[in-house]
Protein backbone atom coordinates (compact mmCIF):
# COMPACT_ATOMS: atom_id res chain seq x y z
CA UNK A 1 0.00 0.00 0.00
CA UNK A 2 1.20 3.42 -0.94
CA UNK A 3 -0.07 7.13 0.70
CA UNK A 4 0.22 10.17 -1.27
CA UNK A 5 1.32 12.94 0.52
CA UNK A 6 -0.20 15.99 -1.80
CA UNK A 7 2.54 18.70 -2.65
CA UNK A 8 1.32 22.01 -3.87
CA UNK A 9 3.36 24.64 -2.02
CA UNK A 10 1.76 24.65 1.66
CA UNK A 11 1.87 21.29 3.63
CA UNK A 12 4.66 19.32 6.13
CA UNK A 13 5.42 17.30 3.56
CA UNK A 14 8.43 15.85 5.28
CA UNK A 15 7.26 15.78 9.11
CA UNK A 16 4.53 13.75 7.68
CA UNK A 17 6.67 11.30 5.19
CA UNK A 18 9.07 11.05 8.72
CA UNK A 19 5.39 10.15 10.69
CA UNK A 20 4.90 7.78 8.20
CA UNK A 21 8.06 5.87 8.16
CA UNK A 22 8.11 5.83 11.43
CA UNK A 23 4.64 3.70 11.45
CA UNK A 24 5.58 1.57 8.65
CA UNK A 25 3.84 2.93 6.14
CA UNK A 26 5.07 3.53 2.52
CA UNK A 27 4.72 6.73 1.00
CA UNK A 28 5.67 9.08 -1.72
CA UNK A 29 4.77 12.81 -2.57
CA UNK A 30 2.72 13.55 -5.12
CA UNK A 31 2.84 16.94 -7.22
CA UNK A 32 1.41 15.75 -10.36
CA UNK A 33 -1.41 13.52 -11.33
CA UNK A 34 0.12 10.45 -12.40
CA UNK A 35 1.80 9.59 -8.68
CA UNK A 36 -2.07 10.48 -7.23
CA UNK A 37 -3.23 7.92 -9.91
CA UNK A 38 -0.75 5.62 -8.43
CA UNK A 39 -2.28 6.15 -4.42
CA UNK A 40 -3.77 3.50 -2.75
CA UNK A 41 -4.75 6.74 -0.03
CA UNK A 42 -4.22 10.54 -0.33
CA UNK A 43 -3.01 12.66 2.30
CA UNK A 44 -3.79 16.55 2.03
CA UNK A 45 -1.87 18.81 4.14
CA UNK A 46 -1.81 22.17 4.21
CA UNK A 47 -0.09 25.33 6.13
CA UNK A 48 -1.29 28.91 4.76
CA UNK A 49 -4.59 30.54 3.44
CA UNK A 50 -7.81 29.25 2.02
CA UNK A 51 -7.43 30.61 -1.70
CA UNK A 52 -3.96 30.14 -1.94
CA UNK A 53 -4.29 26.67 -1.19
CA UNK A 54 -7.06 26.63 -3.81
CA UNK A 55 -5.40 28.33 -6.41
CA UNK A 56 -1.93 26.18 -6.09
CA UNK A 57 -4.46 22.84 -6.69
CA UNK A 58 -5.59 24.24 -9.48
CA UNK A 59 -2.68 25.84 -11.06
CA UNK A 60 -0.78 22.07 -10.64
CA UNK A 61 -3.86 20.72 -12.28
CA UNK A 62 -4.82 18.51 -8.84
CA UNK A 63 -8.41 19.08 -8.49
CA UNK A 64 -9.57 16.87 -11.60
CA UNK A 65 -7.02 13.73 -10.51
CA UNK A 66 -8.34 14.35 -7.17
CA UNK A 67 -11.74 14.28 -7.43
CA UNK A 68 -11.83 10.93 -10.10
CA UNK A 69 -10.05 9.13 -7.17
CA UNK A 70 -11.36 10.43 -4.06
CA UNK A 71 -15.21 10.92 -5.29
CA UNK A 72 -15.16 8.43 -8.32
CA UNK A 73 -13.21 5.66 -7.32
CA UNK A 74 -13.92 6.58 -3.50
CA UNK A 75 -10.14 6.35 -2.08
CA UNK A 76 -9.58 7.36 1.37
CA UNK A 77 -8.18 10.76 1.70
CA UNK A 78 -7.07 12.73 4.91
CA UNK A 79 -7.32 16.57 4.94
CA UNK A 80 -5.11 17.79 7.68
CA UNK A 81 -5.30 21.76 9.06
CA UNK A 82 -5.91 23.73 5.86
CA UNK A 83 -6.26 20.56 3.77
CA UNK A 84 -9.33 19.77 5.88
CA UNK A 85 -10.59 23.71 5.54
CA UNK A 86 -10.24 23.03 1.58
CA UNK A 87 -12.34 19.96 1.89
CA UNK A 88 -15.11 22.03 2.73
CA UNK A 89 -17.36 24.50 0.56
CA UNK A 90 -16.06 27.86 1.42
CA UNK A 91 -14.25 30.15 3.73
CA UNK A 92 -14.39 33.14 5.55
CA UNK A 93 -10.76 33.44 4.84
CA UNK A 94 -11.41 34.19 1.06
CA UNK A 95 -13.52 34.09 -1.84
CA UNK A 96 -12.72 31.17 -3.76
CA UNK A 97 -14.24 28.10 -3.49
CA UNK A 98 -13.32 25.00 -1.71
CA UNK A 99 -13.61 21.38 -2.62
CA UNK A 100 -16.83 21.43 -1.35
CA UNK A 101 -16.77 17.28 -0.69
CA UNK A 102 -18.21 17.74 2.81
CA UNK A 103 -21.02 19.68 4.10
CA UNK A 104 -19.39 22.11 6.04
CA UNK A 105 -17.92 25.51 5.32
CA UNK A 106 -14.99 27.44 6.94
CA UNK A 107 -15.18 30.60 9.84
CA UNK A 108 -13.01 32.03 12.20
CA UNK A 109 -13.16 32.12 15.69
CA UNK A 110 -15.51 34.56 16.80
CA UNK A 111 -14.86 34.87 20.93
CA UNK A 112 -17.48 37.85 20.81
CA UNK A 113 -19.81 36.09 22.86
CA UNK A 114 -17.76 33.58 25.13
CA UNK A 115 -14.97 34.01 27.79
CA UNK A 116 -12.59 36.54 26.55
CA UNK A 117 -8.43 36.34 26.85
CA UNK A 118 -8.30 33.48 24.79
CA UNK A 119 -5.92 34.81 21.51
CA UNK A 120 -6.28 33.73 17.95
CA UNK A 121 -4.48 31.51 16.23
CA UNK A 122 -5.48 29.01 18.64
CA UNK A 123 -2.02 27.53 18.98
CA UNK A 124 -0.61 24.63 20.93
CA UNK A 125 -1.71 21.23 22.68
CA UNK A 126 -5.06 20.55 23.12
CA UNK A 127 -7.25 17.74 23.94
CA UNK A 128 -9.54 16.31 21.36
CA UNK A 129 -12.74 14.06 22.58
CA UNK A 130 -14.42 11.53 20.13
CA UNK A 131 -17.80 12.25 18.90
CA UNK A 132 -18.53 8.61 18.11
CA UNK A 133 -16.43 5.60 17.51
CA UNK A 134 -14.26 6.08 14.42
CA UNK A 135 -11.53 4.01 13.44
CA UNK A 136 -9.49 6.93 12.97
CA UNK A 137 -9.02 7.02 16.76
CA UNK A 138 -8.84 3.42 17.42
CA UNK A 139 -6.74 2.21 20.49
CA UNK A 140 -6.93 5.23 21.76
CA UNK A 141 -7.38 6.08 25.25
CA UNK A 142 -6.67 8.44 27.91
CA UNK A 143 -6.99 12.01 27.39
CA UNK A 144 -6.12 12.36 23.78
CA UNK A 145 -4.20 15.14 22.63
CA UNK A 146 -3.05 16.75 19.40
CA UNK A 147 -1.25 20.13 18.23
CA UNK A 148 -3.21 22.67 16.36
CA UNK A 149 -1.91 25.74 14.93
CA UNK A 150 -5.40 27.58 13.56
CA UNK A 151 -7.13 30.59 13.58
CA UNK A 152 -10.04 29.05 11.02
CA UNK A 153 -11.96 26.03 12.23
CA UNK A 154 -14.86 24.16 10.15
CA UNK A 155 -18.62 24.37 10.91
CA UNK A 156 -20.20 21.03 9.54
CA UNK A 157 -23.67 21.10 8.77
CA UNK A 158 -24.20 18.07 9.30
CA UNK A 159 -23.83 15.99 12.70
CA UNK A 160 -23.17 12.90 11.12
CA UNK A 161 -19.90 14.01 10.06
CA UNK A 162 -18.78 15.19 13.25
CA UNK A 163 -16.43 12.34 14.67
CA UNK A 164 -14.54 14.50 16.82
CA UNK A 165 -14.23 17.88 18.86
CA UNK A 166 -12.52 20.08 20.51
CA UNK A 167 -12.78 23.14 23.25
CA UNK A 168 -11.32 26.37 22.03
CA UNK A 169 -13.93 29.02 23.82
CA UNK A 170 -16.60 26.85 22.43
CA UNK A 171 -16.62 23.28 21.08
CA UNK A 172 -15.44 23.32 17.32
CA UNK A 173 -15.27 20.15 15.17
CA UNK A 174 -11.66 18.66 15.15
CA UNK A 175 -12.01 15.78 13.19
CA UNK A 176 -14.85 14.90 10.64
CA UNK A 177 -15.83 12.10 8.35
CA UNK A 178 -17.69 11.52 5.65
CA UNK A 179 -17.49 8.03 3.60
CA UNK A 180 -14.23 7.77 2.49
CA UNK A 181 -13.32 11.51 3.59
CA UNK A 182 -11.52 12.32 6.67
CA UNK A 183 -10.19 15.96 8.02
CA UNK A 184 -8.38 16.74 11.10
CA UNK A 185 -7.67 20.30 12.23
CA UNK A 186 -4.88 19.44 14.43
CA UNK A 187 -1.07 18.22 12.94
CA UNK A 188 -0.54 15.06 13.52
CA UNK A 189 3.18 14.94 12.27
CA UNK A 190 3.28 17.42 14.99
CA UNK A 191 1.69 15.63 17.53
CA UNK A 192 3.94 12.56 18.67
CA UNK A 193 2.88 9.13 20.02
CA UNK A 194 -0.70 10.55 19.17
CA UNK A 195 -0.03 11.43 15.77
CA UNK A 196 1.24 8.47 15.09
CA UNK A 197 -1.15 6.29 16.60
CA UNK A 198 -3.87 8.51 14.35
CA UNK A 199 -1.64 8.22 10.56
CA UNK A 200 -0.77 4.43 11.56
CA UNK A 201 -5.41 4.13 12.02
CA UNK A 202 -6.15 6.01 8.94
CA UNK A 203 -3.60 3.58 6.97
CA UNK A 204 -5.94 0.88 8.20
CA UNK A 205 -8.99 2.36 7.16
Amino acid sequence: MTVAVIDYGLGNIASILNMLKKVGVKASVASCPEKINNADKIILPGIGSFDTGMKNLAERGLIEVLYERVIKEKVTILGICLGMQLLTKRSQEGGLDGLGWVDADTVKFNFDNHAGGLRIPHMGWNTVQSAKENPLFKDMSGEVRFYFAHSYHVLCHNSSDMIAMTRYGYNFVSAFQNKNIFGVQFHPEKSHSFGMKLLENFAEV
